[in-house]
């Protein structure tokens, strides 16, 4: 799912191209991207884009006449811009035409996650936000209150949405481990110290990786937008070595998520349970990744 960083990349190329701009045209290509029925959503045609901003994990555009479209991209939903004459494919599940290009909305798979959402007024925007803290808007103090407000693992609490905005399964990973820190560690127990180390380290990685998006990308509009990529430390890695101490990276598998984690750096040598495989294993499971 793309996360911060993706998205304020997103945000910086869509600003370029679409403000003060008018939507020529709209095309959905499937009735199901569409979550809203008022105002239709043929009502954008000839409305300008005023503003586009990020809302959580979601793109928000702002367009005359009081109007919102609000687009979650879930997992596998991502954006394209094709310039002018370009042809609008039948993958492109939903397309908003400009005067300078096209703006369109694919999903791999067959699920069909991604939404959009057509609604009036800023105060129908008040459903979208969950209410999660922008870290890179907040003090140390904030960051602690909040984080200690609920007890849960520290990698749900990075991702949970309703206390932190933007974060998600893939740069939580490389928070944790830039942060030396396990991601099942209970946020109640954590130390003043930890905590601001975590502070830290949530915001040298949303900033170093929306810095390292936004110069891949250039001028161009962001293409390769994924959450495994060659250059992050831990997530997507698994058994492959750690960038720090060479140990091979581990993995937790729980629904349709994993999470990545150094065994040397984040716990003290511990492997970290796999709810499937270490019942299968039972006795069998290593506790150590040098049992391992």
């Amino acid at each position: 799912m793309p996360e911060l960083p993706d998205i304020a990349v997103y945000i910086e190329a869509l600003r370029r191209r679409v403000v003060g701009e008018p939507v020529v045209d709209v095309r959905l290509n499937t009735p199901f991207l569409l979550r809203s029925v008022e105002p239709p959503i043929s009502e954008l045609v000839n409305r300008r884009v005023r503003e586009v901003r990020r809302l959580g994990k979601r793109i928000l555009f702002g367009l005359d006449n009081d109007l919102y479209v609000v687009i979650h991209l879930m997992i596998a939903g991502r954006l394209h811009w094709k310039s002018k004459g370009l042809k609008v494919n039948k993958s492109d599940l939903a397309a908003f035409g400009f005067t300078s290009g096209t703006l369109t909305l694919t999903e791999a798979g067959s699920t069909r996650r991604a939404s959009i959402h057509v609604v009036r007024g800023e105060a129908s925007l008040d459903p979208f936000r969950r209410g999660g803290l922008e870290v890179l808007e907040v003090s140390l103090e904030e960051f602690a209150a909040r984080l200690r407000s609920e007890s849960h693992t520290v990698k749900r609490s990075l991702t949970d949405p309703r206390l932190f905005s933007g974060i998600g399964n893939a740069y939580s990973d490389e928070i944790l481990h830039r942060a030396r820190m396990s991601p099942v560690k209970l946020t109640g127990r954590l130390s003043d110290e930890e905590v601001s180390r975590l502070f830290d380290a949530t915001r040298e990685t949303l900033v170093e990786w929306t810095d390292r998006l936004r110069a891949q990308a250039g001028e161009a509009f962001p293409e390769k937008v994924t959450a495994f990529r060659p250059e992050m430390a831990v997530h997507g890695r698994f058994g492959l070595p750690c960038p720090v101490c060479a140990t091979p990276i581990q993995r937790i598998r729980y629904a349709s998520n994993e999470t990545n984690y150094c065994a040397r750096c984040q716990t003290e040598g511990r492997l970290l349970a796999d709810r499937a495989l270490s019942r299968l294993l039972k006795q069998d499971w290593p506790k150590s990744i040098d049992e391992l």
